[in-house]
Formats: C-alpha cells, structure tokens, sequence
C-alpha cells in the first residue's frame, strides 16, 4: 500500500477497513464469535479505534504471528467445540452478505467451502524469457472467508510451516482434504493498493 498506516486500519467511507469488514460479518451472522488476528504491536492501536469510532461489535483479540499461517494458527486455538469457521482477510471489507451465506451454507453441506470468481483476463505464463498462454476457462481466483468444520482445519494446521501455504485452503490440502469451491462475488476485492481504497469507496457508498 506505501502506507505508514496498516491497511487495515486505513479509513474508508469514514471508518477504518477492518470495521467494515467485521461489521458485514455481524449482519449477517448476529449470532457469530469473531475472533481478530492483529500482529501484536497493533492491538493497542485498534483497541483506541474502537474507543475513538464506538466501535462496539463483541469480539475476541489475540496477537498474529510470523506468517499468515501463524496467525491463523493462533485464532484456531482460541476456539473449542465443533461448528463451522470463516477464516477472512481484514482487507476484504466488501465481501457480501450472499457470498457468506452461500459459504457457510456450502460448508454445512461439503465440509468446506472457498469462494472464488472466474478469470475474465487472458493469461499468461512466463518462466525466464519464455511465456505461453493458459486457458482461463480452467483458472479461478480466490477469495475469503475459507470456511470449514473446525476440528478438521485445526487439525491441518498441525504441521511444520511450508511456503507452498498461500491461504487456508492449500493447508487444508495438504491434510488429503478436498477443497469445495463456491461463487463469490467480484466486488470482494482484498484492499491492497492505493487503486483499492478507491473502488472501495466508490462500491461502499453505492451499497449505502
């Protein structure tokens, strides 16, 4: 982002993105338990972003890691029982509440549920100075929430880290499991360059 703010905590239509974020989830779930992933120098810093904005949505807090598979790492193991769990990017405030639905519905169902949008661009693959074209009929792009039964993503996360680990998902995977994928909604943009904030912005005063 070349950002000194987070991304995260960036404001966006007059409140911080991951407000946004969270706030979609409790509409749509009223009943939900959030759990909040920050590194750990962050934590006091959203804590006053609640107090300044009266932010009051119920969630638990735990510091992050060194890698995103830490991190979630470190959610997973706050939370007990059996059940379902989305696991979101902070930065993908726009996701709606029909992608979230079909998610977890698509998950009750399968055991899990990845939402993701069709490739629309042509695509190419390039190694050294050789590049050839794939067939994007074939291609998805990924999004968040990952949703999956608990006691079977916490088990895939007890491993070694790998860098072949890009998302929840390909964890999951390597545990033998067999990803379910569901439509998401191409707006579920995750806010990582300047361009992002505004298109958010644009798409969040258009939903209001």
């Amino acid at each position: 982002m070349g950002a000194e703010i987070p991304k995260q905590f960036l404001e966006l239509y007059g409140l911080p993105v991951l407000m946004h974020t969270i706030s979609i989830f409790h509409k749509t779930f009223q009943d939900i338990d959030i759990v909040v992933v920050l590194p750990e120098n962050q934590i006091k810093e959203w804590k006053l972003l609640c107090l300044k904005h009266n932010f009051l949505t119920p969630m638990e807090i735990c510091a992050g890691g060194e890698t995103r598979f830490h991190s979630v790492n470190n959610g997973l193991a706050l939370l007990e029982g059996d059940g379902l769990v989305g696991i979101h990017d902070g930065v993908r405030p726009l996701v709606s509440e029909e992608t979230l639905k079909r998610c977890y519905q698509d998950a009750a169902l399968y055991g899990n549920s990845i939402p993701v949008v069709e490739v629309v661009e042509t695509v190419r693959y390039q190694e050294a100075d050789q590049s050839r074209i794939i067939d994007r009929s074939k291609l998805r792009l990924v999004q968040t929430p990952q949703v999956f039964r608990l006691q079977s993503i916490k088990e895939a996360f007890n491993r070694e880290f790998n860098e072949a680990f890009t998302d929840d998902a390909s964890v999951f995977e390597s545990n033998g499991g067999i990803v379910h994928l569901t439509e998401g909604n191409r707006e579920n943009i995750k806010i990582t360059h300047p361009i992002d904030l505004v298109i958010g912005e644009f798409l969040l005063n258009s939903r209001k």
